[in-house]
């Protein structure tokens, strides 16, 4: 058994049994991937696959099993390096943080200033994507550190910490006619088409279970990944934007009005997730703590070991 074949048999599962795919993500052949798992096979004395003629369709049970294994060790592999690497260079190195493009955009960059002042050799890699390409990429070693307000605190390889709190807040036009009243509501609010985030980015489930319990109909005329987009349909008055807060700046969003609104809004908590097992580098625990003071290496380190448990 070799690392080549341990990462096939993973990489097989992902690319859902597609072993042209499988071959295409490890820059190799197809035959070759298909000789190694027979080799493998062979040398175990069992089937992994389930197959239909040539096809790929599925892990036996002695497969499944194998696979938690090959996690297991692949992960194992790169901490060995990692740990290597702290020791051997211990400013210089990768640190990988997916998170979303709010986050990234709005609530990182003096983090992030911070964190080159004091790292200025590692090479500081930033991910964005959703919430469920954050937890995968967590889950598979892609990344070291991953951000967001959704998914992160209900998977059970994962570790999650409270970054910070915050709430949306409700932008229009200048000229807007809510702007008129002296208090409107969410009720008034729900009387115009509404601008804000895709399903499952930036608190949007907040937002839709918020209406649905004042029995208010959202009518999402558009919707978006990007604050900055929402808030660029709310200036050419396409509707009412829902925004997070943090992406709203009265110096340069000068088009804009924000509406008292803010405290019928509910809170919202972006975590911070680390894989169980992850060995992390010095400076991927200092990123954590520029992000929230509490959170220093010792603590993170007591809720990893207890977590283990």
């Amino acid at each position: 058994m070799n690392f080549q074949q341990l990462r096939i048999i993973r990489e097989t599962v992902r690319q859902g049994y597609n072993l042209t795919e499988v071959a295409n993500s490890l820059y190799t052949s197809q035959p070759g991937v298909s000789k190694h798992i027979r080799d493998l096979e062979e040398e175990l004395g069992v089937e992994l696959f389930i197959r239909k003629g040539k096809r790929l369709m599925g892990l036996t049970d002695p497969g499944k099993e194998l696979l938690v294994l090959v996690e297991r060790m692949l992960l194992d592999a790169k901490n060995i390096k990692n740990l290597a690497e702290q020791y051997s260079s211990r400013d210089v190195g990768q640190l990988t943080v997916v998170t979303t493009h709010t986050q990234a955009r709005y609530s990182l960059p003096t983090v992030v200033n911070e964190f080159k002042k004091v790292f200025p050799k590692v090479h500081l890699r930033m991910h964005q994507g959703s919430p469920k390409e954050i937890t995968q990429m967590l889950l598979d070693g892609q990344a070291d550190i991953g951000i967001a307000t959704e998914v992160l605190g209900n998977v059970d390889d994962l570790v999650s910490f409270p970054y910070y709190q915050w709430k949306h807040q409700v932008v229009v036009q200048q000229d807007h006619p809510l702007l008129k009243l002296a208090r409107p509501t969410l009720q008034d609010v729900a009387e115009y088409p509404i601008v804000t985030y895709q399903e499952g980015f930036t608190g949007r489930i907040k937002i839709d279970e918020t209406f649905r319990k004042l029995g208010l109909t959202l009518d999402v005329a558009i919707s978006a990944l990007d604050a900055d987009v929402i808030k660029t349909y709310v200036e050419l008055g396409l509707g009412v934007g829902i925004i997070a807060s943090m992406a709203y700046n009265p110096v340069k969003d000068t088009g804009l009005a924000v509406l008292d609104i803010e405290s019928d809004l509910p809170m919202n908590t972006t975590s911070i997730a680390i894989r169980k097992g992850h060995y992390l580098r010095s400076f991927a625990y200092k990123f954590i703590e520029l992000c929230n003071a509490d959170l220093t290496e010792a603590r993170l380190l007591a809720a990893l070991n207890d977590s283990s448990v």
